[in-house]
């Protein structure tokens, strides 16, 4: 893939006098500022260069590529040199050569630095920019003639209508390999194949093994097996296997020629699907595989931990640091991590009387490639085994097995629990330099306790003016402006010592979800907020700032006003304005609460439905909340519902229709779609509203409520909700503590809208649009 963030230097100040056109002629050349444009002005061909910071055309890498022309943020689709960059563009040009072939020339030294290298018995040749990407080299006089073409030999990106795969006659094997690293186009550490086995599907492998990491299953003649979704109705893309006496391979055609997509192997050995987004300007990601990070072999390196729900995913063990923090900044993060300091048993040569000692690492999957070493029966005995061996870098010892590993620590994977091992996690027993064990474990408490008592008389002085500092900020106010940061819909930017005054350091808590907690919190003008405290928040600065000015601009009645937010290193916090009646749930699962009678829940619903459809139809871009939900439908003092909480919602551009995201939401509520691992569309808040419908009606939750049928079964309650609105006894599915005061009619709509809503099938559901579904509740009073 790559979203290059490096400049792109085409037309430098100096004008030139070649018009932009898709072909190259004999005795024409093309130089470091012209480029080849295909007809539909879809795609460039030109020379680019690798530089984040203001480039020296001396000491610059310069490749030549193939660019989407129409897409503000440079993207390369195809350099034909990537490992072989060109430092001097004095006198670059690309042209056709006496032998035919088109080449990458140097004309003061007249070397060939690249060439089609095609089996050319004629040099009266024309190389074309063709529409769908493909640079061809045909013969003048019968331009029907392919003598060469850039599809056959991809790079990291697979254009629409390309060949992936074999041709059988020539031994051409087409695949896709990663960049090194996002600045770097360079053969990388991941390949995109055939299976070489002969078996009808693709492998992504490291390039130095044939083991796979992911594959796509088999071609059943319709789809590949591990990728249901191409069965689906509507996809972006759509795929075709051919497998015949001459040739075996797949390609991908985009449905809608008019959305600009990348299908790209990438940098962290994913292969990935983007659309270009207008509304953000920026690519959307529709698909990838594998779906984790950490399924990809190796991603991290050796001595490091990878963490699937983290960002950066990878970590160095202990004792160990970034072996290349430039590469891992680039996204490369294949080098790993190196010692601190070297093991004892290797400076000394020494396996008998070594210092080395074991660190622990509890709760993480370990590689599966480890020997066991049979006749061990306890921890010691297994710490002992890799000790008499310095080539030992860790062990485990579980379930009675003794397991070791040699060299480099590849693949270790934290898992989600606590803090020590449990039945789905292990522990691995690093091996690491008795001074680097004692720094981590048992030094740092000295050197925290030596510094302090060594600069004790200054910090008083300090902690007397901190004070001061302290009480003149509060004197302040909890809503200053960071940095003059205010959006143009007044967001504010709250200090995040403010937002700890504001809400009593976070005492009065409201409530806790997935992603954090919220408390309650005065202004300095008595004005009650919520605070959201987003606990795994693992976003970046500009991504989370960038999320915060959309959702901000988002002003309906029946959706929660965002107030303010801030960033604050890792500290991310959302400031909602506060409502006193609190949340949908409270009022119908609890005894103790204000019982909400059937006047109030229908508008209750009918608020939620417009608001929804405010957020799928009226902004920019179409925002999917992801996770609706009673406890995400807020009341006012007056009991005029607002739906909360886009700590989950995803942005979708008005061009495309459906977004990859990974599987979210609240059991119960999200739709069955996301259990498949498709790319989801607004109709999983149609769904989820569906569910909502049913509990206001019923006072009941939909997950952990069954009914009992004639039959003495307990039956799921929509699938009891439909078969009652078929005999046409919706009365039975009212709230019993409403005692029959409800207008049979509403509920009748309401329960016919929720049974639409929660149809297995997406294109079942109505939109909330659509002039007969859930928006349509707002027209019906």
């Amino acid at each position: 893939m790559h979203l290059i963030y490096f400049t792109l230097l085409l037309f430098l100040c100096t004008q030139t006098n070649y018009a932009a056109t898709d072909t190259i002629f004999a005795g024409q050349a093309l130089s470091v500022n012209d480029k080849l444009v295909s007809n539909n002005g879809r795609y460039a061909l030109g020379f680019f260069n690798t530089s984040s910071s203001k480039p020296s055309r001396d000491t610059t890498n310069w490749y030549l590529g193939i660019w989407f022309n129409t897409v503000p943020k440079f993207t390369s689709a195809w350099v034909p040199n990537r490992d072989r960059p060109i430092k001097n563009t004095t006198s670059l040009e690309l042209t056709i050569s006496h032998d035919g072939n088109l080449v990458i020339l140097n004309q003061s030294t007249k070397s060939i630095i690249w060439s089609t290298q095609a089996n050319i018995t004629r040099n009266s040749t024309t190389a074309m920019l063709l529409s769908r990407g493909n640079l061809i080299l045909t013969d003048s006089s019968n331009s029907s003639e392919i003598l060469w073409e850039s599809f056959d030999h991809p790079t990291d990106t697979l254009f629409p209508g390309a060949k992936l795969g074999w041709d059988k006659l020539t031994g051409l094997n087409r695949r896709l390999v990663s960049w090194k690293n996002l600045n770097d186009p360079a053969t990388g550490v991941y390949c995109d194949r055939l299976d070489p086995s002969g078996a009808n599907q693709f492998l992504l492998t490291p390039m130095n093994s044939s083991i796979p990491y992911w594959s796509t299953g088999v071609w059943n003649g319709k789809y590949f097996a591990s990728i249901p979704e191409m069965s689906g109705n509507n996809p972006p893309f759509t795929s075709n296997f051919v497998h015949n006496d001459q040739e075996k391979y797949m390609t991908l055609t985009v449905v809608d020629e008019s959305m600009v997509t990348r299908n790209v192997l990438d940098v962290s050995g994913r292969s990935k699907q983007f659309v270009w987004s207008e509304g953000s300007q920026d690519w959307t990601m529709v698909y990838a595989q594998p779906k984790l990070q950490c399924d990809v072999y190796a991603i991290c390196g050796p001595f490091t931990i990878c963490y699937d729900n983290a960002v950066p995913y990878c970590s160095c063990m202990e004792g160990f640091t970034i072996t290349s923090p430039k590469y891992w900044q680039l996204e490369d993060t294949t080098g790993g991590c190196s010692r601190n300091t070297q093991l004892d048993c290797i400076s000394n040569k020494s396996t008998t009387h070594t210092t080395d000692k074991f660190y622990s690492v509890p709760c993480v999957k370990l590689p599966q490639n480890a020997p066991k070493v049979e006749a061990v029966t306890s921890v010691s005995e297994c710490a002992q085994v890799c000790l008499s061996n310095c080539s030992c870098t860790a062990y485990s010892f579980n379930n009675e097995r003794c397991s070791i590993w040699h060299n480099e620590l590849l693949n270790i994977r934290a898992l989600q629990c606590s803090g020590t091992a449990s039945s789905t996690g292990e522990t691995l027993y690093l091996r690491v330099s008795a001074k680097d064990f004692h720094i981590s474990k048992n030094n740092r408490k000295g050197i925290v306790i030596g510094v302090a008592t060594g600069a004790g008389v200054s910090a008083l002085g300090l902690f007397a003016l901190l004070l001061v500092r302290i009480w003149r900020n509060i004197r302040k106010g909890s809503s200053r402006i960071l940095d003059g940061v205010q959006g143009c819909n007044r967001i504010i930017a709250f200090k995040y010592t403010d937002l700890q005054h504001a809400t009593r350091k976070f005492t009065d808590k409201l409530g806790a979800g997935s992603f954090g907690s919220v408390f309650k919190g005065f202004l300095n003008d008595s004005t009650a907020i919520a605070v959201k405290r987003l606990d795994g928040a693992y976003q970046g600065e500009k991504q989370f700032r960038a999320e915060v000015s959309s959702i901000g601009a988002v002003q309906h009645i029946n959706l929660v006003k965002l107030v303010g937010f801030c960033c604050e290193g890792s500290k991310r916090l959302l400031i909602y304005e506060h409502m006193p009646n609190r949340s949908l749930d409270v009022h119908l699962f609890r005894n103790n609460s204000t019982m909400l009678n059937w006047n109030v829940r229908y508008q209750i619903a009918l608020g939620v439905a417009r608001g929804l459809a405010y957020l799928h139809e009226s902004c920019r871009d179409c925002i999917i909340h992801c996770d609706i939900k009673p406890e995400n439908i807020l009341l006012d003092a007056s009991f005029v519902p607002k739906v909360a909480d886009f700590g989950m919602a995803k942005l979708l551009g008005r061009e495309f229709t459906r977004v990859l995201t990974t599987m979210r939401g609240t059991a119960g509520y999200f739709a069955p779609e996301w259990i498949f691992g498709v790319a989801i569309t607004p109709k999983i808040d149609v769904y989820s509203y569906g569910m909502v419908l049913l509990e206001i009606i019923s006072g009941k939750r939909n997950s952990c409520a069954p009914c009992t049928s004639g039959g003495n079964l307990d039956v799921y309650f929509p699938v009891y909700a439909a078969h009652k609105l078929l005999e046409g006894e919706v009365r039975s599915l009212v709230d019993e503590m409403l005692h029959d005061v409800v207008n049979l009619d509403q509920v009748e709509l309401a329960c016919k809208v929720a049974c639409w809503c929660i149809q297995d099938d997406e294109f079942d559901r109505p939109t909330t649009n659509d002039g007969r579904g859930s928006s349509d509740s707002g027209r019906a009073n």
